[in-house]
């Protein structure tokens, strides 16, 4: 399909979140940018938390994951281990830190550990959710936008650098003036878009290859494409490693992410907040599972389109491996029809926005109010406010552009797996300073030690990650790597701390 054609359904679909943007943001202010004035509907921040949560990362990368060959065999869907490890997680979230955050009435998430800790544990957290959203939110960017830039855009001659300000530039209009108060509704659009998307490609490759879904499962099964549970002790994708560090990377990026976080504080109140929550989490759990049924239906669709799966992580079409994040977009743009091409791209920018709208937005109010300390600044105006949040929202999207850059220079083949890494070191200071501060009574030092103490603890973990194997017989750490780092962060607080 002509490049051109398919370019012009993005600027449409841009269009009409512009048009999106300006209804919901008239007579928007800081309260408005910040929390959606509190008053967003449950329904809404639900279902648009589906998407943001799955991001461009889940809609490429995860339906790549089904044909990847590891260390005990096909991954299959392995990966749906670390989503009922997340099913886990999100249900702690509902049942203890979101009436948490209500009780303290908070705006920002990281505003607990001021009033547990003191001011320098309170901007220790700000920072490392600041740098885990930003590796994690420019990750999730890097794909989709790399996959328009392949697809689309470099037949167009227009180079990745200019492909990414463009899009950012796009995402910084509509949530300009509205923040969340926009974004609870453009994700809404978004995630519907995406569904839509996911949906129309299983049912067409069922019908094209005369599948019902119990004959596709059956048929994945046959090729070692169709397994859940890994069993093998020594593999990264053992079960229980599985389970678990997916339990605690939910907990960590939704419920300690003041992104996700700050969408469900706008609604009204904590009962409407955890039915949003216990809602989100069933249906993630179901849409994953689509997402994993789409990947092993596009494996079998290339193998029927002349494909060739050759040794350990191949599958050969048309002279090139689509094993991993290149699969779906490949078979989407080249064999299947113009119409499912064209739903494609729409889903898949709808994939692209919802991760990074809700990061810009949650990294600008998270250095206002928690670095800049904005909202307390009695001496300023409401307008001089607004122009110091518009620059760092400004400047988050150049730090998004640099991060991206890097990203395309270091192209790994599969970015979930590289997110999920990246969180057990960024992620796992924060599991250890809101885990102290929930499961014990003891104080910190109001001192830079305790942020010494968070920066330390990746480093430590990083050097075990890459030794696991020879120093623990063969055992090789995984996602269970965020534990490690919260423990670590736990024990070495513990060892700072004192009695009140």
């Amino acid at each position: 399909m002509a490049s051109s054609l398919l370019f012009s359904f993005v600027i449409g679909y841009f269009l009409i979140l512009l048009l999106v943007a300006w209804r919901t943001s008239r007579h928007a202010n800081n309260e408005s940018f910040f929390i959606g004035n509190r008053n967003s509907n449950w329904m809404l921040v639900a279902f648009g938390m589906v998407g943001t949560s799955l991001s461009g990362v889940t809609f490429v990368s995860v339906p790549g994951t089904v044909g990847k060959f590891g260390d005990d065999g096909f991954s299959g869907f392995g990966y749906f281990q670390v989503i009922i490890g997340n099913w886990i997680g999100f249900l702690v979230v509902a049942l203890v830190l979101l009436p948490l955050y209500y009780r303290m009435n908070l705006t920002s998430i990281y505003r607990y550990l001021h009033d547990r800790f003191g001011m320098v544990a309170y901007r220790t957290g700000a920072l490392f959710f600041i740098l885990s959203r930003t590796v994690g939110a420019t990750a999730r960017l890097y794909l989709v936008i790399n996959v328009l830039h392949v697809f689309i855009l470099k037949d167009l001659g227009v180079s990745f650098g200019l492909t990414t300000g463009v899009i950012l530039l796009m995402i910084l209009l509509y949530t300009f003036e509205g923040g969340v108060k926009t974004i609870v509704y453009t994700d809404t659009l978004q995630t519907t878009c995406m569904l839509l998307g996911l949906v129309v490609c299983i049912v067409y490759i069922l019908q094209h290859l005369g599948l019902s879904v119990s004959g596709a499962l059956e048929a994945l099964d046959a090729r070692g494409l169709g397994r859940i549970f890994h069993d093998n002790v020594n593999s990264r994708n053992f079960f229980p490693k599985q389970i678990i560090g997916g339990m605690f990377i939910a907990i960590a990026m939704t419920g300690l992410d003041q992104e996700m976080m700050q969408k469900n504080i706008s609604v009204k109140n904590v009962r409407d907040s955890k039915k949003n929550m216990v809602v989100f989490t069933f249906v993630f759990a179901v849409v994953s599972f689509l997402f994993l049924l789409l990947g092993g239906l596009l494996y079998l669709f290339a193998i029927n389109q002349g494909g060739v799966a050759g040794a350990g992580h191949q599958l050969i079409l048309g002279g090139k491996n689509v094993v991993g994040d290149g699969l779906f977009p490949t078979l989407a743009l080249h064999y299947l029809p113009k119409a499912v091409s064209i739903i494609f791209i729409i889903a898949l920018i709808s994939a692209l926005f919802p991760s990074a709208d809700g990061a810009l937005t949650a990294l600008t109010s998270s250095f206002c109010i928690d670095l800049l300390d904005l909202r307390n600044r009695e001496g300023w105006s409401e307008e001089r406010k607004r122009r110091v949040r518009m620059a760092v929202h400004v400047s988050f999207a150049v730090i998004f552009l640099l991060c991206i850059l890097i990203f395309k220079q270091v192209n790994n083949a599969s970015t979930i797996g590289v997110i999920l890494d990246l969180a057990g070191y960024t992620y796992g200071p924060l599991l250890g300073l809101f885990a102290f501060g929930i499961f014990t009574r003891r104080t910190l030092p109001d001192k830079w030690t305790v942020t010494a103490l968070c920066l330390l603890t990746p480093v430590v973990c990083w050097v075990v990650s890459q030794h696991s194997a020879a120093w623990l017989g063969g055992y090789q750490i995984g996602i269970e790597l965020l534990l490690l780092n919260g423990l670590l962060t736990f024990g070495g607080l513990a060892v700072l701390s004192r009695t009140r």
